[in-house]
C-alpha cells in the first residue's frame, strides 16, 4: 500500500480524533491498517494467532495512547509490530528454557534417581500452579497443558483476548521467579544424594 501526503493528512485527523475517545475515528483507523497490521506481523512470526495477538495489543495501545503525538501512522504501525514481535520473543525466551528443561529431565533421566528427580519436579510446579488465583490458573492451564489459543481461551473463558494476555503474562513472570529458585534446590539435592 502506498501512502501520499493526503492519507498522512486525513490520518492526522483521524487520530485527533481518537485521541477526543471517537470510537468511529479508531474503527476508520483499524478497518483501513488492519490487514497490513497483521501481514506485517505474520510475515516475521508465521503464526496467524501470535500474528493476531501483537496487532490486538498495538490497535489498544493506540487506542490508549492519547495524547501522543503520530505523524505517520503507517510507519508508526511498522515500528509497533517490530517492538511486539521483539517483546513476544523475548517472553517465549522465558518460557522455552523452562519447557526444554522440562522435555530433557523427562526424557534424558530414565534411571530410578532422574525420576525420582521428574516427580518431585512436577510436584513443586503443581504446587505452585496452585498459588494463583484460580482464574489465572485456569487460563495458564487451558494455555500450556490444553494448548488453546489466546482467542479459544477468552471464548471459553468468557472475557477478553487482552485479559488473557495480560493474565498469561502475570502468571508466567510469578511462575518464572519461583520455578528457577525451587528447580535449582531440586539440582542441588539431586547432586548431593547422586
Amino acid at each position: 500500500m502506498n501512502f501520499n501526503t493526503a492519507d498522512l493528512h486525513a490520518d492526522a485527523s483521524l487520530l485527533y480524533r481518537v485521541e477526543q475517545g471517537d470510537k468511529e475515528a479508531f474503527n476508520i483507523i483499524y478497518e483501513k491498517y488492519w490487514t497490513l497490521t497483521y501481514s506485517n506481523a505474520f510475515k516475521r512470526l508465521k503464526n496467524e494467532d501470535e500474528a493476531k495477538d501483537v496487532v490486538q495489543e498495538i490497535f489498544t495501545n493506540l487506542w490508549l495512547r492519547k495524547g501522543k503525538v503520530i505523524d505517520n501512522l503507517p510507519g508508526y504501525l511498522n515500528i509497533a509490530v517490530r517492538n511486539q514481535v521483539f517483546k513476544l520473543i523475548e517472553k517465549q525466551k522465558c518460557i522455552s528454557p523452562f519447557l526444554d528443561t522440562l522435555e530433557n529431565i523427562s526424557s534424558e533421566n530414565q534411571n530410578a534417581d532422574g525420576n525420582v528427580l521428574w516427580q518431585e519436579f512436577y510436584s513443586t510446579y503443581e504446587c505452585l500452579l496452585t498459588t494463583l488465583p484460580p482464574k489465572r490458573q485456569q487460563i495458564f492451564r487451558l494455555r500450556f497443558h490444553d494448548d488453546l489459543s489466546t482467542k479459544a481461551i477468552a471464548e471459553q473463558v468468557g472475557i477478553s483476548r487482552k485479559t488473557v494476555q495480560n493474565q498469561l503474562g502475570k502468571a508466567i513472570e510469578q511462575l518464572r521467579m519461583l520455578l528457577f529458585s525451587n528447580l535449582f534446590q531440586l539440582i542441588a539435592l539431586f547432586l548431593i544424594f547422586k
